[in-house]
Protein backbone atom coordinates (compact mmCIF):
# COMPACT_ATOMS: atom_id res chain seq x y z
CA UNK A 1 0.00 0.00 0.00
CA UNK A 2 1.36 3.55 -1.17
CA UNK A 3 0.92 6.20 1.23
CA UNK A 4 1.43 10.12 0.49
CA UNK A 5 4.66 11.90 2.47
CA UNK A 6 4.84 15.72 2.17
CA UNK A 7 8.12 16.52 3.16
CA UNK A 8 10.43 20.14 3.25
CA UNK A 9 13.88 19.76 1.39
CA UNK A 10 15.93 22.62 0.34
CA UNK A 11 15.18 23.74 -3.55
CA UNK A 12 18.49 23.04 -4.23
CA UNK A 13 18.42 19.76 -3.37
CA UNK A 14 15.30 19.08 -4.65
CA UNK A 15 16.45 20.09 -8.07
CA UNK A 16 19.46 18.26 -8.49
CA UNK A 17 17.36 15.37 -6.77
CA UNK A 18 15.15 15.34 -9.94
CA UNK A 19 17.60 16.33 -12.36
CA UNK A 20 19.74 12.75 -11.21
CA UNK A 21 16.30 11.13 -11.19
CA UNK A 22 15.53 12.10 -14.93
CA UNK A 23 18.92 11.05 -15.81
CA UNK A 24 18.18 7.35 -14.17
CA UNK A 25 15.17 6.91 -15.61
CA UNK A 26 13.45 6.89 -12.40
CA UNK A 27 10.98 8.89 -10.17
CA UNK A 28 12.03 10.89 -7.24
CA UNK A 29 9.39 9.00 -5.20
CA UNK A 30 10.81 5.59 -5.87
CA UNK A 31 14.72 7.20 -5.18
CA UNK A 32 13.66 8.20 -1.84
CA UNK A 33 11.84 5.08 -1.11
CA UNK A 34 14.60 2.90 -2.19
CA UNK A 35 16.70 5.25 -0.47
CA UNK A 36 15.28 5.28 3.09
CA UNK A 37 14.38 0.79 2.19
CA UNK A 38 18.26 0.44 2.45
CA UNK A 39 19.18 2.12 4.80
CA UNK A 40 16.28 0.84 7.59
CA UNK A 41 16.85 -2.82 6.41
CA UNK A 42 17.88 -4.81 9.52
CA UNK A 43 21.65 -5.44 9.56
CA UNK A 44 21.72 -8.59 10.26
CA UNK A 45 19.04 -9.60 7.32
CA UNK A 46 21.29 -12.60 5.36
CA UNK A 47 21.41 -12.52 1.56
CA UNK A 48 20.21 -15.74 -0.07
CA UNK A 49 23.33 -17.30 -2.10
CA UNK A 50 22.52 -19.41 -4.67
CA UNK A 51 23.74 -22.77 -5.20
CA UNK A 52 26.11 -21.99 -7.75
CA UNK A 53 28.05 -19.46 -5.86
CA UNK A 54 27.62 -21.45 -2.79
CA UNK A 55 29.27 -23.99 -4.92
CA UNK A 56 32.07 -21.59 -5.92
CA UNK A 57 32.97 -20.41 -2.81
CA UNK A 58 36.26 -21.68 -1.75
CA UNK A 59 37.08 -22.82 -4.69
CA UNK A 60 40.18 -21.03 -4.97
CA UNK A 61 43.38 -20.43 -2.04
CA UNK A 62 45.05 -17.05 -2.77
CA UNK A 63 48.30 -15.84 -0.52
CA UNK A 64 47.08 -13.22 2.08
CA UNK A 65 49.91 -10.51 0.08
CA UNK A 66 48.39 -11.64 -3.40
CA UNK A 67 47.65 -7.76 -4.98
CA UNK A 68 44.34 -8.35 -7.33
CA UNK A 69 44.59 -4.47 -8.32
CA UNK A 70 47.98 -5.53 -9.80
CA UNK A 71 47.64 -8.78 -11.37
CA UNK A 72 44.00 -6.76 -13.16
CA UNK A 73 46.88 -4.21 -14.16
CA UNK A 74 49.12 -6.65 -15.53
CA UNK A 75 46.42 -8.48 -17.65
CA UNK A 76 44.80 -5.51 -19.46
CA UNK A 77 48.35 -4.16 -20.00
CA UNK A 78 48.75 -7.20 -22.13
CA UNK A 79 45.64 -7.50 -23.18
CA UNK A 80 45.70 -4.57 -25.05
CA UNK A 81 49.38 -4.21 -26.38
Amino acid sequence: MDTKLTLRLNAGVIERAKIYARSHKISLSKMIESYLDSITKQKGEKKSITPLVESLSGVIDLPSDFDYKKEYGDYLEEKYK
